[in-house]
C-alpha cells in the first residue's frame, strides 16, 4: 500500500467535499467522494487502501471546527477563505494527522508529505506557505 498515494486521494476527496456537496449530505457526500477518488487510483487495490483513506477524510471532516481553528490562529494577515482551496484542504489534511491521528505520525513526515503535495497542486508558492503554516502548528 502506498500511504503516499491514499493521501493524495484524500486530499482529492477533501477537495472535492469543499466544493461539490451540501452539509445536510454529508455522510453520503463523503462516501461518494471517497469512492470516486479510491476508483480513479488503479494503485490503490486493497481494503486497507481505502480504510486509510476513509480514516483520513471522515477524521478530517469530523474535527473539521477544531482543525480550521488552528490554522486561523497560525495565520498572519490571511483569512481561511482566502487561502487557496487546494492549499487548505492540504492543511487540513496535514493538521488532522499532525493532531488527531494514533498512534502519532512523525510530524516531519506529515510535513513533508503536504509540503510535496502542494508542489503538485498549489501554486508556486504553495509549498513554501504550507512548510511555513505547518512548522508554526507543529510547536
Amino acid at each position: 500500500m502506498s500511504r503516499k498515494l491514499a493521501r493524495e486521494a484524500a486530499f482529492k476527496a477533501l477537495f472535492q467535499l469543499d466544493f461539490n456537496f451540501e452539509e445536510d449530505k454529508r455522510e453520503d457526500s463523503e462516501n461518494l467522494a471517497i469512492e470516486t477518488m479510491f476508483d480513479d487510483e488503479p494503485k490503490l487495490t486493497m481494503k486497507k487502501d481505502f480504510e486509510f483513506i476513509e480514516s483520513l477524510v471522515k477524521g478530517t471532516r469530523a474535527h473539521l471546527e477544531e482543525i480550521d481553528a488552528t490554522i486561523t490562529a497560525n495565520l498572519k494577515d490571511w483569512t481561511l477563505p482566502r487561502i487557496m482551496a487546494a492549499d487548505r484542504n492540504i492543511l487540513r489534511l496535514a493538521v488532522y494527522e499532525m493532531k488527531f491521528v494514533e498512534p502519532a505520525i512523525p510530524k516531519g513526515v506529515v510535513i513533508n508529505e503536504a509540503v510535496e503535495l502542494a508542489k503538485k497542486y498549489g501554486t508556486d508558492d504553495s509549498s513554501r506557505f504550507v512548510n511555513g503554516l505547518l512548522e508554526s502548528i507543529s510547536k
